[in-house]
């Protein structure tokens, strides 16, 4: 060839040089560059010959970033308020090119050998260690690190900083450090300990030792995600790394050591084996994702994390409902694409499908596939079936096992699975007469869009199924042609052992042993699907709930809740039926339960909210006021109690202060005058913190103090807190003075304003303003956070997810379709225009229904 192809993006290459060998034949190339392919092409006269090898030298220079990817700047303030400079890279998936010219696809697995020059002030990380430092001259100093392990271009990473950093080994030797701006390094001690628990937790998981000397975790001033797995040198936003056990709530305790749990996933999972391509993207993060809550519930029981693995298959879920969905395998090209890979899809369904599977291998069969799969592709790169033929392979030891149980009458049945003829008990996992085909069923759920809906008719002993594809909104002919391999779960009101069943047919039948007064299918939610129940099904659940509504676990609660709103969403099921499950609430005192509660009722007052409604709005909020009052009124307002507790107790009195429940907001006034009153030196507990910034920031001199404290450095870990609290202002001022900070980047960092749109969205008082702001400063958004991005997609679903008229729908539509072809084709703005349409539907068919079930409850 005479032509090499790299991917080069801001670059200005000043000249090329290839050399045959050794030092032999050296020639000029001609350099062309593709702006729009972000490539360039090395030319050369005499053609390159297949079979030797060659040297390229490339001189170039370029500026850093403005921007939150490739190698860019960024700058804090210290306690004094001197503006220090330092520059980071974030490099995934496509940006590694703006920082040097390379084959920028994570199949191109190189070594990297790197030299950092700097100034003595400073000092530089990258993946791997230091091994020597020259001295240049009296100002500059050349960094020697090592050579790195074969590893994706989108993991080299390079910090030039004047960070401190404090340090730890694990039990194999491997040197772990936290590095922070010097001024907070007193809050990198809870992340330390937490890295060493949970790389020891890896080692051992996998079977495979962490293969470098060391492992940095950094925190960066400016970050637009939450954090970046780099070999070696994982990067972090400050908010997601640094702990004060003094002002830090129970809520950012639980994200950091999940986001710390993530990224050391990642070391085994996307940097040892590596997806081969971006459509494979789930490979790397729905693993880490689920990973998160197999490492702490065992590295930090107090967490109990299981607790809110539920909540992020809903999330999904509401996603992936919607037309514009894409399957968690999905063909991408070009950088925006890909970057669109980065959302619930991949992330949250990817773990949720994972924990299907695993509860449908058992937990032994699961690891050992991975295991085998990591061991397997170490350093290499692999496709979604690489994964489930590791997975069969697994389970081959496991077939043909009929466990005995109680009397020993146990038989192989016709469909081949093992029942006990008495009722098994549930250690006995069943497995099929041939090995099971963990692609085949796998294959169902990563390739096609959405997930099912499983509609349950019990006629005597006979259990009828039926399976479709959820969808919202269109009509659902669109919806004929899906099949998935769905491991079903369930129990009923004689047996609390989970049965189970593989339904891989369109129709099915089970047969009790005996007649039951109710049953629970989808035990705990560990499957990826939802369920109707016709006839009498919903009524029976219903009256358990209200009768004995522990007699079901609080996960299996929780998921009939959204189950129930999810069927009124496509007309299955009434709202008054749904309302109706809602009552039993008042005495629900677990946090999933409730919190999924709130969620349902919350976004159908503000959908009200938004239409002066003649008081139904109103008595609305009653109602939702009414079921949580008792649990309202029982929070202590402290720091005591479970992870739970705390969780529950900071989401329940922000509701209730933001709601005008007036013990709330009496007591939270009282909180915050006492505490303006002592300047901000008066210690609030942590867990109640947003709920009286959020009532301080109510008036505006509140509001002018909490912004004062925002700016000192000694309230950086409650950054978010306040922000949320000031987005509450009812002044269109001061809202949109937030927003145009935000975008400045001084007062208020640009990595937190698409927050800050969404919260001001969401108040009446601000979500015009929020519309505008998206409508006039679109270019700067794509500048500086990447067209496709997440951050681009939480503005523009965050901004018009509550709208519900025909000319909100208008506007959207009429604003997107006057961009350029590829802002207006983006998933984001398909997702945001369904979910308008949604709400229209949703309004048109059951406000008035809603009206009536308030008044015939006489709330």
């Amino acid at each position: 060839t005479r032509a090499v192809i790299l991917h080069s993006k801001r670059l200005q290459i000043t000249r090329a040089t290839i050399e045959a060998g050794h030092g032999h034949l050296v020639q000029e190339a001609r350099v062309l560059e593709h702006q729009a392919l972000e490539q360039v092409a090395l030319l050369t006269d005499e053609p390159l010959q297949a079979g030797h090898s060659y040297t390229l030298h490339i001189q170039y220079v370029a500026n850093l970033s403005e921007s939150f990817h490739g190698f860019y700047k960024s700058t804090y303030r210290t306690r004094e308020g001197e503006l220090r400079v330092l520059a980071a890279t974030q490099f995934e998936p496509t940006a590694a090119r703006m920082a040097f010219p390379c084959f920028d696809e994570p199949a191109f697995k190189a070594r990297f050998s790197i030299k950092i020059r700097r100034e003595p002030k400073h000092h530089a990380l990258s993946n791997m260690p230091i091994v020597k430092s020259v001295n240049v001259n009296p100002w500059l100093i050349e960094d020697h690190f090592d050579t790195t392990v074969k590893m994706s271009t989108y993991l080299v990473a390079f910090i030039v900083s004047d960070f401190k950093s404090i340090s730890k080994r694990t039990r194999n030797g491997v040197q772990i450090s936290v590095y922070t701006v010097p001024d907070k390094i007193d809050q990198a001690d809870y992340a330390l300990d937490a890295a060493v628990k949970l790389l020891d937790f890896y080692e051992n998981y996998f079977s495979i030792p962490y293969p470098l000397p060391k492992q940095d975790l950094a925190a960066l001033p400016d970050f637009q995600s939450g954090a970046m797995e780099n070999w070696g040198l994982t990067t972090y936003r400050e908010s997601a790394l640094l702990y004060d056990p003094e002002r830090s709530s129970g809520s950012s305790k639980l994200w950091i050591t999940m986001i710390i749990a993530h990224e050391l996933a990642h070391q085994w999972f996307g940097n040892l084996v590596t997806m081969e391509w971006w459509n494979d993207l789930w490979l790397n993060e729905g693993f880490a994702k689920f990973m998160e809550f197999v490492s702490v519930s065992v590295t930090h029981p107090e967490l109990r994390v299981e607790e809110y693995f539920l909540r992020r298959c809903f999330d999904a879920m509401e996603v992936d409902a919607l037309n514009s969905s894409h399957p968690i395998s999905t063909p991408v090209e070009d950088p925006a694409q890909i970057l669109e890979m980065f959302d619930d899809v991949s992330y949250e369904k990817g773990s949720c499908i994972l924990n299907m599977l695993r509860d449908y291998l058992t937990a032994d069969v699961f690891k050992a596939g991975l295991v085998q799969y990591l061991q397997k592709y170490s350093y290499q790169n692999t496709k979604n079936e690489d994964l489930w033929n590791s997975m069969t392979n697994a389970s081959i030891p496991y077939y043909f096992i009929c466990p005995t149980v109680g009397n020993g009458k146990n038989e192989l049945q016709g469909d081949g699975f093992c029942r006990s003829s008495q009722h098994s008990t549930s250690s006995t996992h069943w497995t099929k007469g041939e090995i099971r085909d963990v692609r085949a069923m796998m294959d169902t759920w990563t390739l096609q869009t959405g997930f099912p809906l499983v509609t349950v008719t019990v006629r005597g002993k006979n259990v009828h199924l039926q399976q479709e594809r959820y969808l919202k909104g269109v009509d659902a002919a669109s919806s004929t042609g899906y099949l998935w391999h769905i491991p079903l779960t369930y129990i009923t009101s004689k047996s609390n052992t989970v049965q189970r069943f593989l339904m891989t047919t369109k129709a099915d039948v089970i047969i009790l042993p005996e007649e039951v007064e109710w049953i629970k299918f989808n035990v705990d939610m560990n499957g990826y699907y939802i369920v109707h129940y016709e006839d009498d099904g919903w009524d029976r659940l219903i009256n358990l709930l209200r009768e004995n509504h522990t007699a079901i676990s609080s996960n299996d609660r929780a998921s009939l809740i959204n189950n129930v709103f999810q069927l009124v969403s496509i007309n299955k099921l009434s709202i008054s039926k749904a309302f109706d499950l809602t009552l039993y609430l008042k005495h629900e005192r677990q946090v999933m339960p409730v919190l999924q509660g709130m969620s349902e009722l919350i976004p159908i007052y503000r959908l009200m909210e938004r239409r002066n409604m003649n008081g139904t709005e109103k008595q609305l909020k009653e109602y939702i006021i009414s079921l949580f009052k008792d649990l309202i009124d029982a929070q202590s307002w402290s720091d005591e109690g479970s992870m739970s507790e705390r969780l529950l107790r900071d989401s329940l009195l922000l509701f209730a202060c933001l709601h005008r429940y007036q013990p709330c907001v009496d007591k939270a006034t009282g909180y915050f005058t006492e505490w303006q009153k002592s300047n901000g030196t008066l210690s609030l507990p942590a867990d109640v913190k947003t709920a009286v910034y959020a009532v301080g920031a109510q008036t505006s001199e509140g509001w002018d103090f909490l912004l004062s404290k925002y700016r000192l450095p000694s309230f950086s870990v409650e950054r978010n807190k306040i922000e949320l609290a000031l987005s509450f202002s009812r002044s269109k001022d001061k809202l949109q003075w937030l927003m145009d900070q935000g975008l400045r980047g001084d007062i208020i960092r640009t990595q937190d304003l698409p927050f800050i749109i969404v919260y001001i969205s969401k108040n009446p008082s601000g979500y015009h303003l929020a519309w505008m702001f998206l409508k006039e400063n679109w270019k700067k958004f794509v500048e500086k956070f990447e067209l496709g991005s997440n951050s681009i997609a939480t503005i523009v679903t965050g901004v018009t997810s509550r709208y519900s008229t025909m000319s909100q729908l208008a506007q959207v539509k009429e604003f997107f379709n006057s961009l350029d072809e590829q802002s207006a084709q983006l998933r984001c703005v398909q997702q945001a225009i369904e979910t308008i349409e949604d709400n229209i539907q949703w309004m048109d068919r059951n406000l008035e229904k809603v009206k009536t079930w308030l008044q015939s409850n006489h709330l």
